[in-house]
């Protein structure tokens, strides 16, 4: 299941990256449809022994091929704008399977979640709860919400995917919480039903995420006991994946935190993995257009797929594994592994000890299922890249190659 090598190079399942990049032109990500489904299970299976939803996070890869296959294991979705909200009903989800979070929500994006009657609105401030409980009354209707507490807990991750601390923009301070509660529960176009952390993304410890759980527990149980009644903690997402082939966050001691945290709370928990699920279950196909040596012995390896494909590297300085497609041989030698865009930030990173490589050989750019296609961009006026799913040996085309004129359609 997944990636592997073969007689015939990288392989996805029993289809060689290179018939795939043959058939579907490069860069070119390919997922894996069993690796989905086996961390979607393990995931939910691991929160058995308490009432829980998974739901997947939309913004780490939106691509209906990919929600569709989400959908068929059960899985509910985070929305963070009205775009997804759309693309979640396009997908077959329904409203009360989707749950909209998002710190700059716009007035047209709350009235669609207040009039289809999402799950819940993550809400982020005071403000955003008024401006919600005028559209439930201007249109007759009760919106379902759930305050963002914001429990100022560092988790030591890049600056660029820490969402969590004072200094972040998102979320309430804890202190205010407990008024801005009560208030909202007072409102008559307002339900009150969850308390929302979510402290980052790219966590490899546990501890953080616990203590995360155990303020909004601390917070639902207080208001609980006042008699405001919270149904679920909505614990967000932000578990963390192995990059460079070491262990990744444990998925049952983050499981055996959050379940010790809620025992005997009564409360249901709301997750919303996103790059747990889908990041290993992708790889980005690219081919070599150039190799070049400079006097002082450094080698660049440039590729047809850069910053507009996988953005993570250029962002934050995050660091994929790249691989040779087809087995070659040589002694493996210290390369930078570099991108086609007018930016001297795209690059793959440098010192990547690789086989000697030509032009025209493929590379693959691994655990790129999350944060790469959903990234994307036409910077440079680089169409957006073609997208495969795999699955017991066959694929299926799930985005077509964009082409100039699609990239041009709304320009007047």
């Amino acid at each position: 299941m997944g990636f592997h090598d073969s007689p015939n190079g990288i392989a996805c399942d029993a289809v060689p990256l290179a018939r795939l990049a043959e058939a579907e032109g490069t860069p070119l990500h390919v997922y894996a449809a069993g690796i989905v489904r086996h961390r979607f299970r393990a995931f939910d299976a691991a929160f058995k022994t308490n009432p829980h939803a998974v739901h997947y996070a939309l913004k780490a890869n939106s691509t209906l091929g990919v929600l569709r296959l989400l959908h068929s294991l059960g899985s509910a979705v985070d929305a963070n704008s009205g775009g997804e909200i759309d693309v979640a009903l396009r997908a077959g989800f329904t409203p009360s399977q989707i749950i909209f979070t998002g710190v700059g929500k716009r007035a047209e994006e709350l009235t669609k979640a207040v009039s289809l009657g999402l799950r819940a609105i993550n809400a982020e401030s005071a403000g955003e709860l008024d401006r919600i409980d005028a559209i439930a009354a201007a249109h007759g209707r009760t919106a379902a919400v759930a305050l963002r507490v914001n429990p100022d807990i560092d988790v030591m991750s890049h600056p660029h995917i820490s969402t969590g601390t004072r200094r972040n923009k998102f979320g309430v301070a804890l202190s205010e919480a407990p008024a801005i509660c009560r208030e909202a529960a007072a409102r008559r176009g307002l339900r009150l039903v969850g308390i929302h952390v979510h402290i980052g993304s790219q966590i490899v410890k546990v501890d953080p995420l616990r203590r995360a759980a155990a303020t909004a527990v601390e917070l639902a149980r207080m208001l609980t006991s006042q008699g405001i009644p919270i149904e679920h903690v909505d614990v967000g997402g932000g578990v963390g994946i192995s990059y460079d082939g070491t262990a990744g966050l444990d998925l049952a001691e983050y499981a055996a935190a959050l379940l010790g945290e809620l025992k005997g709370s009564g409360l249901a928990l709301v997750l919303e993995p996103g790059r747990f699920i889908v990041g290993p279950a992708g790889v980005l196909v690219s081919r070599v257009v150039d190799v070049k040596s400079y006097p002082d012995g450094r080698t660049f390896v440039v590729l047809d797929a850069g910053m507009t494909e996988c953005l993570r590297p250029a962002l934050y300085g995050a660091r994929h594994r790249v691989s040779p497609v087809a087995t070659h041989v040589g002694t493996p030698s210290a390369v930078d592994v570099v991108g086609p865009v007018c930016e001297s930030s795209d690059s793959f990173g440098a010192d990547h000890r690789l086989p000697p490589l030509k032009v025209d050989d493929l590379v693959a750019i691994l655990d790129t299922g999350a944060y790469g296609a959903s990234m994307a961009s036409n910077y440079n006026r680089r169409p957006i890249a073609a997208e495969v799913l795999v699955e017991d040996g066959t694929w299926t085309l799930i985005r077509r190659r964009q082409t100039v004129e699609a990239m041009l359609a709304q320009e007047v």
